[in-house]
């Protein structure tokens, strides 16, 4: 166990989440008497959901839900079903959710929640009686004003459809704002889908602009091609980039002179198909080799520390827009930095799904739905400003910009804890 992490906390990401934040923290000036209560949750759930399967058998699952930070409003995140959730992981995703919407200048603290559960392995009923029986056990901290869910790893819209419903029978009225990324028939928002996709693309685009690189001449490689990877890999098709590689967690395609996305994310879609086998597209090339091919825009979009200092003297982008959360160790952002490879935090490259989820929020409060031009227009003016100014930031500080960022996210918290003070 690390000094200093609680032993229920303990874990790789909750590790490197308060590594980062040391990291940021030496290079301000915040009160000690502040810092640990920003290490650690503000409030940590853990549950038992036994839930009956279809042979008749109980089974008991492990959930949780965890709030960081409640000092700016009600808490925001995701939601994740897979089989290695544990306290300390959506602890460390709850934290990097709180300094996100402070940079994005959302009303929220993070969030996160998630149930250690193979959701492939389940029946569509053993799915919904697991969901409702983990939010019936979970529902006194959610609530529209208190802590709102949303998709992650291994939920979706139907998922959401169910958590509305329990919370709503709970109350005894339709409530849509207790969670986003819902089926629009119930209050969700045009645009959430391919929301964290598209401000992964709205920041690469700046990253282009900003640099002066034009984007007929740009060659991107994504790994990932789920929901971030393959609506990111859609829209910058269109916009005209080179997507040379692309990779699921069966293995990849390299085409050197590029790939037809859009016919690629129809087979795909219609036959099952694994990226590898359609090889008429493009060669199989192993995930790890897909990494280190020369690009100039590098976008991980798959999972966690997957640019580690083994293979990050080998990364040859000059950009690296991180898609996932967290797909850059601590020892390779230091190597990556000391190459002069430019990276875009997860805190700011993927920020495009919660921005989007405060405008379905703020829309089923208002009673008053939006336009998807308005929506796209909005996520990309505030997630391209937040990049300027940790940008502007990171060169007038000589910093990388993960630290910019997280020290900007920081004080912006910091500064919430203070015109509140300490209750009692």
């Amino acid at each position: 166990m690390t000094p200093n992490i609680p032993p229920e906390f303990d874990h790789p990401t909750f590790r490197l989440a308060v590594a980062q934040f040391d990291q940021a923290v030496a290079h301000m000036a915040l009160d000690p008497n502040l810092l640990e209560r920003l290490k650690s949750p503000q409030r940590a759930l853990a549950v038992s959901i036994p839930v009956r399967m279809d042979d008749g058998r109980v089974e008991v699952f492990r959930g949780y839900r965890v709030q960081h930070d409640l000092s700016r409003g009600p808490t925001k995140g995701g939601l994740r079903y897979h089989p290695d959730v544990t306290l300390g992981e959506v602890s460390a995703l709850a934290m990097l959710m709180t300094w996100k919407t402070a940079l994005a200048g959302l009303p929220f603290g993070g969030a996160k929640g998630g149930v250690a559960v193979n959701p492939t392995q389940l029946s569509s009923g053993e799915l919904e009686r697991l969901t409702r029986r983990y939010i019936a056990e979970i529902f006194p901290l959610l609530g529209p004003n208190k802590d709102i869910p949303a998709p992650d790893v291994g939920t979706n819209a139907q998922i959401m459809a169910w958590v509305m419903d329990t919370y709503s029978q709970q109350v005894g009225f339709a409530v849509r704002d207790v969670v986003t990324g819902k089926p629009l028939s119930i209050g969700g928002s045009l645009g959430r889908e391919e929301a964290t996709g598209r401000g992964v693309v709205d920041v690469t685009l700046e990253v282009l602009r900003h640099f002066h690189y034009p984007m007929d001449d740009t060659t991107i490689v994504i790994q990932g091609f789920g929901n971030v990877g393959s609506h990111a890999a859609r829209i910058l098709h269109e916009e005209g980039a080179k997507i040379i590689a692309i990779s699921d967690r069966f293995g990849g395609l390299y085409n050197p002179k590029g790939l037809d996305i859009p016919t690629i994310i129809a087979e795909r879609t219609r036959e099952k198909t694994p990226l590898p086998s359609l090889t008429k597209f493009g060669e199989p090339i192993f995930p790890d080799d897909l990494l280190t091919l020369p690009c100039r825009v590098l976008i991980p979009a798959a999972l966690s520390a997957q640019i580690t200092q083994t293979n990050a003297p080998n990364i040859q982008c000059q950009f690296l827009i991180e898609g996932a959360n967290g797909p850059t160790t601590l020892e390779a952002d230091a190597i990556l930095h000391d190459r002069n490879i430019l990276v875009v935090p997860d805190i700011v490259a993927n920020a495009g799904g919660v921005i989007v989820s405060y405008f379905e929020w703020a829309q089923d409060a208002q009673r008053f739905s939006w336009e998807e031009a308005h929506i796209h227009s909005r996520l990309r003016t505030i997630i391209t400003q937040a990049f300027s100014r940790i940008l502007q930031q990171a060169e007038d500080k000589k910093l990388p910009m993960r630290t910019a960022a997280l020290i900007a996210g920081i004080e912006e918290v910091a500064r919430a804890h203070q015109c509140r003070g300490l209750y009692p």
